[in-house]
């Protein structure tokens, strides 16, 4: 059995929901839910900047994305073909992150994805930092750990793992302290 410490996850269910105020309710009810949300959240932003990618010269980044698409696969997918690519699995996992439709495999995909996002990072490190300084390129890529976290979040809920509050916690304890004295 695995115990939980308030805020973190755990695989233990809760064998009472008793919530003693406002702040408690409103504990269980972000724990309930807040995972959801961002999922889908992270899936709209996918979406939406894959949809970008369909159309020339609309994505800011589309000079990157080729560029990026180019060094990682050798040269063997170049120009529209790499942003069409990209447009399509990003606007793929968004909605698989949208939908939860193959979920499991959206995040998969997802993983797969923010190693492509680093990826300038480190092959064109100083053409993103000339002069030690983040270009808006960089910053945009940079905003993307933030996608890489919430990404994990929604694995960790899609393997299982789930938010508590500590009233879960604080029932979870007593229960085990009541089952260790019998």
């Amino acid at each position: 059995m695995t115990t939980a410490v308030a805020g973190t996850f755990s695989r233990t269910p809760a064998t009472t929901r008793h919530q003693a105020g406002p702040i408690d309710r409103a504990a269980a009810l972000l724990a309930r839910h807040s995972i959801d949300v961002l999922r889908v959240c992270v899936g709209l932003v996918l979406l939406g900047f894959g949809v970008l990618k369909f159309f020339p010269g609309v994505s800011p980044v589309e000079a990157l994305v080729t560029r990026t698409v180019d060094a990682i696969t050798f040269g063997t997918v170049t120009g529209t073909t790499a942003m069409v690519a990209t447009a399509g699995i990003e606007c793929c996992v968004g909605l698989m992150l949208v939908t939860k439709v193959l979920l499991r495999t959206g995040l998969v995909l997802l993983a797969g994805c923010v190693i492509g996002f680093m990826c300038p990072l480190v092959l064109f490190f100083s053409d993103m930092f000339p002069g030690g300084h983040p270009t808006l390129e960089a910053q945009y890529m940079i905003k993307d750990v933030v996608l890489a976290a919430a990404g994990l979040v929604v694995m960790a809920k899609a393997l299982g793992a789930r938010l508590t509050t500590a009233a879960d916690s604080d029932v979870q304890r007593a229960s085990v302290r009541t089952a260790s004295a019998k």
